[in-house]
């Protein structure tokens, strides 16, 4: 695909709001596009999903997994969350962990958001949680966009947290 074409069909889809399309297109604007340019796509792509989380939230409704542009703003979101954690901004992690928690019906994700910020909020490290709560290989296999498998200490983080609140 050339340059041009891939750019209109990213106008396309930002004109639609279709976050969905632009993770279609995401492979080929990593191969076409500089680092300055992927990093406003991104941008968009996240513009767009703040835009949905806000009218999610309007309507009082939850997203469902199965339908392709909630899927797509999650994994957005979840992005966005994971990109604070990685940076050191923790608590920013896990406020936006538990909004995320709370907008899906989808059960697995939603306990896998409550992980991710339990871990947040106790300020344990990205590096810490990938390596000692998450189970990537487990995750990996699933195909998953968020980290779905954990082990047992992702138990011991939960019931310590539980005996901080009982």
């Amino acid at each position: 695909m050339s340059k041009e074409t891939l750019k209109k069909k990213i106008l396309e889809a930002q004109k639609s709001a279709d976050i969905a399309s632009l993770y279609i297109l995401e492979q080929e604007v990593h191969e076409l596009f500089d680092e300055e340019t992927l990093h406003g796509y991104y941008a968009n792509i996240l513009d767009l999903a703040l835009e949905k989380l806000t009218d999610t939230l309007e309507s009082h409704r939850v997203m469902d997994m199965s339908d392709v542009q909630d899927f797509a703003t999650l994994r957005a979101l979840y992005e966005y969350a994971m990109e604070h954690y990685s940076v050191g901004k923790a608590s920013d992690a896990a406020a936006l962990f538990e909004v995320l928690g709370g907008l899906s019906r989808d059960e697995k994700f939603s306990n896998a958001m409550k992980l991710h910020q339990r871990a947040a909020s106790e300020n344990l490290s990205l590096d810490d949680f990938l390596e000692k709560i998450a189970d990537l290989p487990a995750t990996e296999k699933a195909g998953t966009f968020y980290v779905s498998y954990f082990t047992k200490k992702a138990q011991e983080l939960l019931d310590n947290n539980k005996s901080k609140e009982g």
